[in-house]
């Protein structure tokens, strides 16, 4: 297992002129890793990416995720080629399928999702190894694409998946994965056995880092943090995409009955240890012991995921008071 990192994510939500800020507050609290989120229709990820590269000195930045189909692999490449010149080591970016409604809406679903991510994957990490590269592929052509200016350090490209065809082909095709909100031990224990067969299929050994994003309330009263919480794990539990990260877990019947009544149900009858155990919460050393099972879990990150609620930065500046000083890593 490669060094345990500590990241933190930059909302979407959070309008794009605090990035910068956000950014150096990051960095001068200590956090390994920033998150940037690419989701429809909010800020553009590369833009947002290069803005936070360029506000900081050392903090790595993770671009998590873009959807496979939304750019044309060799100019997506051409991106990442430029970023990692410009910042070498810092950066992390990340694929994904793309939600299916919002790839609909703008005319980018392809007919397979599965084919159109593994496709995208092998031709952006073939390019960034500076390789002339072809392809006739269901969703990527390509034909003798080369780089002009590959990077000198190439980064690690990750999947944001869940179910266990996709990380399979994660374990085959990528150098990493990122775990959404709501990945509970047991889950993060599965999704790397998945990642491992993937691996093993394709005759690959070398590491394969696992970034997991994690919701995060933590306050010296606990109660007040599980509850201001329980509303965004419970809508996070209802949506159709959960139902993958349930499936390990020894509450997965109980959860989807409960899910089954409605969102106001889960938010009313969630148990605690239900929250303990899918998110970062209660009070800091109930957080800190959450994110220490996460990494013995198998999380090479834990990227702490705050919910919506005032002020971004004065919450982060909680978040790093709180949390920081009781994880023991590396370079914290």
């Amino acid at each position: 297992m490669l060094q345990p990192a500590l990241g933190v994510m930059f909302r979407c939500q959070y309008p794009p002129e605090l990035l910068r800020a956000f950014a150096g507050q990051a960095e001068r609290a200590g956090f390994d890793e920033l998150w940037i989120v690419e989701d429809c229709f909010w800020g553009g990820a590369i833009a947002s990416t290069t803005a936070a590269l360029g506000a900081t000195e050392r903090i790595a930045v993770g671009l998590g995720i873009m959807p496979a189909v939304a750019r044309n692999p060799a100019f997506v490449a051409m991106e990442l080629a430029t970023l990692a010149r410009l910042f070498p080591g810092r950066l992390l970016p990340g694929f994904g399928h793309g939600v299916a409604a919002w790839m609909q809406q703008v005319g980018a679903l392809p007919a397979s999702q599965l084919a159109a991510l593994e496709e995208t994957t092998l031709a952006v990490r073939a390019l960034l190894r500076g390789e002339r590269y072809s392809v006739g592929g269901r969703h990527v052509q390509l034909d003798q694409v080369q780089l002009d200016l590959p990077p000198r350090m190439i980064p690690p490209v990750a999947l944001g998946v869940r179910g266990p065809k996709s990380l399979a082909l994660a374990g085959r095709a990528a150098d990493g994965t990122i775990l959404a909100e709501c990945a509970a031990p047991a889950y993060v224990a599965w999704a790397r056995e998945q990642i491992a067969r993937g691996a093993a299929a394709a005759g690959r050994t070398e590491p394969h880092r696992l970034t997991v994003y994690a919701w995060c309330s933590v306050d010296a009263d606990g109660a007040a943090a599980r509850a201001k919480l329980r509303p965004v794990v419970a809508a996070t539990l209802a949506s159709a995409e959960a139902g993958v990260q349930l499936a390990p877990l020894a509450i997965a019947g109980a959860a989807r009955a409960m899910a089954a009544r409605g969102e106001a149900a889960l938010c009313a009858e969630m148990p605690d240890p239900w929250l303990d155990a899918l998110a970062v919460c209660g009070t800091p050393s109930e957080g800190a012991a959450a994110i220490e099972r996460l990494y013995s879990a198998g999380a090479d990150s834990v990227v702490l995921v705050p919910f919506i609620d005032g002020d971004p930065l004065a919450q982060l500046e909680s978040i790093a008071r709180d949390l920081v000083p009781l994880l023991q890593r590396g370079n914290a």
